[in-house]
């Protein structure tokens, strides 16, 4: 540059401008091309009103539309606003799950006022660290199988299939569920070398497809459960009945994302869309529940009991009225009590707005009613359904619940940001996708460690709650322990909302019949 003369730097500056101003033409040229074709092509379409009568700017309302739900998440959205979860119990999540300070300043920002939420009651004399101790273990199938389960786990991952998440998501799931000591549900799609490559304990459910433990002609297969029972790590069995998104709806796997080891594992057809059944087309009646429990009880000699929403009231009395006439030992081990709010990776929006009833209100049924039956203590109970946080868990601790299973929270806990993309095979955190370069963000050797820390973080919560109460660990809580908020702010003792009904008279000297 030094060596070039005036004129010559002049000129390369001319040259320069003109093939700038050469390239502002031809790339203004472009532009107005492409928008002359986007308004032809707008104004000439028939199947959106609002891109026909206004072409081109029509087009930013749907890409406003798409946008809105991040940009309230992140700029709009009050900290307790937002559904399904808010981000103040987004936020927790990712606090526990990285093992960084939970704690908050200044006061809560959750309405003390709230109608239904839980107060609970501290005592006067909580319990000392020295006189802590850790949950009772509780046995699962005792004296109705040849192996019962026996567990002190108060929180555990629940039904998430392989297929509705991803295999780095299972694997996260799976090593972390085995350093908290806690149970990962397998959901319906089956069993995979993913769920046992940490080695923790299983719960295998079986969908209405029965995927995974049905024969060549689509019924259930007792050669395979018992292939699967082999596995020591699958220490329950759990029939799906229906899930809370979508009662009465089988499972939904988007074609885009049943991947050729996923129709493998299902026995499906690769890239077809995987549609389970409404119901199990051999469970037509609360005897057919017993009958197929006890089937699958014989071949695997693991426990076994089945997940449902609670909606029709008549079942339950049916279904235990049965049990009584059949023999104690026919009742079901567990029983799965899903919210009609819990979530799922595609669902109808009609079910998942309007069907069944929310755990709030079902789980005090249910328990209440396995105490009139004289079966609280044979029947086990297990809870479901946005119990992401400690105040929840505990609250179903002391409305009954022996166990709580989550999936959501643990999806939070991996890297969840809640998308809304889990139908899309689009999900950005790599949980609920099979795109390889959406998957390479969720390394999961780091998240195992994050589902660990969560799910102990939680049970650490539950624990401060149940101390505060004044009792050792958290399974001693109780109804008295609670205050439920009525309108106008009072609050009422949850003992006398939910009474714990006497044991009938007919049931109360039951003995288990072999």
């Amino acid at each position: 540059m030094k060596d070039m003369s005036m004129d010559q730097l002049q000129l390369l500056a001319q040259t320069v401008i003109q093939w700038s101003a050469l390239l502002f033409v031809f790339f203004l040229g472009v532009g107005v091309l492409i928008l002359l074709v986007i308004y032809l092509l707008d104004k000439t379409q028939t199947s959106q009103t609002i891109r026909r009568n206004y072409p081109i700017v029509g087009r930013f309302r749907y890409i406003f539309e798409h946008m809105g739900d991040f940009f309230r998440q992140y700029f709009f959205a009050m900290d307790r606003e937002e559904l399904p979860f808010n981000r103040s119990e987004r936020s927790w999540v990712y606090r526990a799950a990285k093992n960084v300070d939970t704690t908050l300043a200044f006061g809560s920002t959750r309405p003390l006022d709230h109608k239904g939420d839980a107060i609970f009651l501290n005592s006067p004399f909580p319990t000392l660290s020295q006189d802590v101790v850790e949950p009772r273990p509780i046995t699962v199938g005792a004296g109705s199988c040849l192996k019962p389960y026996t567990t002190k786990s108060i929180v555990n991952v629940s039904a998430m299939s392989y297929g509705a998440i991803s295999k780095p998501a299972v694997l996260a799931l799976s090593n972390g569920a085995r350093e908290a000591g806690i149970w990962m549900n397998t959901g319906e799609g089956g069993l995979s070398s993913y769920h046992l490559a940490g080695g923790g304990d299983i719960v295998y459910q079986i969908g209405t497809a029965k995927y995974g433990v049905r024969g060549a002609d689509g019924k259930l297969c007792d050669d395979k459960l018992q292939a699967i029972a082999k596995h020591e790590q699958v220490r329950m069995f759990e029939i799906k009945l229906s899930q809370g998104a979508k009662p009465g709806k089988g499972g939904i796997l988007p074609a885009n994302k049943v991947t050729e080891e996923i129709s493998r594992i299902r026995g499906i057809p690769k890239g077809e869309a995987s549609i389970s059944p409404n119901g199990h087309e051999d469970i037509k009646k609360v005897g057919d529940l017993l009958d197929m429990i006890h089937r699958v009880r014989l071949a695997t000699g693991k426990p076994v009991g089945f997940k449902m929403v609670v909606g029709q009231l008549d079942f339950f009395h049916a279904l235990f009225s049965e049990i009584h006439h059949r023999g104690i030992n026919s009742a079901p081990d567990f029983i799965t009590i899903d919210s009609a709010d819990g979530g799922t990776g595609a669902a109808p929006q009609p079910l998942m707005d309007y069907m069944g009833l929310p755990l709030q209100e079902s789980l005090p049924l249910v328990v209440n009613l396995l105490h009139e039956y004289g079966l609280r203590d044979r029947v086990k109970v297990i809870a479901s359904g946005k119990l992401i946080t400690p105040g929840k868990v505990a609250w179903a601790i002391v409305v009954g619940a022996d166990f709580v299973a989550s999936a959501r929270g643990f999806m939070f806990a991996m890297g969840c940001i809640q998308a809304l993309q889990c139908n899309k095979n689009t999900c950005p955190s790599g949980i609920a996708t099979h795109k390889k370069e959406l998957q390479q963000g969720l390394v999961p050797e780091n998240k195992a460690v994050r589902v660990a820390n969560y799910a102990l973080q939680l049970v650490y919560g539950v624990g401060m709650i149940a101390h505060s109460c004044g009792v050792k660990e958290p399974r001693q809580l109780k109804r008295d322990h609670v205050r439920i908020i009525e309108a106008k702010g009072h609050s009422v003792p949850l003992v006398e909302q939910h009474p714990i009904p006497a044991t009938k008279k007919e049931y109360i000297s039951v003995k288990n019949i072999s």
